[in-house]
């Protein structure tokens, strides 16, 4: 079997230094920023897939544990991928193994890249038919990174033309101070508007006048333009 030292080498294999400055001030690695700290190899997200393909079904658990520990985001990002092709080959036991593992370890899944790559793929997957209220939890935490997870697992519901969890999910962070999950809660909205706009359109009939800005033009950005306009006046009313 692999190890987690095997990826480093291949993962390290594939940096390029001159990336890094730009992946920084991407991922907002500033001091006070979401993600202040995080430390960056310069590893481009293909190569990262190349990697993950390579090793997915060669490392246990506890060694994808290393990764995803690591202080290194490519390290970590790479230990989702792989989980992510894990999981959907996995049996039903393995698969609650890989949910339980995935929550557990949800500390280590710290920037919006990591939560939007994982969650729909291993959350949402596991609890397609299954109930849902470890998301109300989430949703409830003070941590950033939990608040985003539970919205953005709900993508994989809106797939299956399920949106009561996510319209639920989003009316209870329509108070919520940060940005990240003004965009988390206006792109399920508007994933949910490019299937079927009326009940987006009932949640906005509602709330737009007091949604965050930034959550209102998501969820309005595949509406007709007529729609767009009056729920853009609703809110500077």
């Amino acid at each position: 079997m692999a190890t987690a030292k095997d990826v480093e080498r291949d993962l390290r294999a594939a940096s390029k230094k001159e990336k890094i400055p730009a992946l920084q001030r991407f991922f907002k690695t500033g001091k006070g920023e979401y993600g202040e700290n995080d430390i960056f190899i310069g590893v481009n997200l293909p190569s990262q897939r190349v990697v993950a393909r390579k090793y997915f079904d060669k490392l246990t658990l506890s060694e994808i544990k290393k990764l995803l520990s690591s202080p290194v985001h490519e390290h970590r990002l790479t230990a989702l991928i792989m989980l992510n092709r894990k999981y959907k080959r996995s049996n039903d036991a393995d698969k609650k193994n890989i949910f339980d593992f995935y929550l557990k370890h949800r500390k280590f899944i710290n920037n919006w890249d990591l939560v939007d790559s994982s969650a729909p793929y291993i959350l949402g997957r596991y609890l397609h038919d299954k109930p849902r209220g470890i998301l109300t939890k989430l949703v409830r935490s003070k941590n950033l990174w939990d608040k985003r997870i539970a919205i953005v697992t709900t993508w994989a519901f809106i797939r299956e033309k399920q949106y009561a969890d996510a319209l639920r999910l989003s009316k209870m962070l329509l108070k919520d101070k940060h940005d990240l999950i003004h965009k988390a809660s206006g792109w399920m909205l508007k994933e949910i508007s490019k299937r079927d706009s009326k009940p987006v359109e009932k949640f906005l009939d509602k709330y737009a006048s007091v949604m965050p800005r930034t959550m209102l033009r998501y969820s309005i950005e595949k509406l007709p333009s007529d729609k767009r306009s009056y729920y853009l006046r609703k809110k500077i009313k």
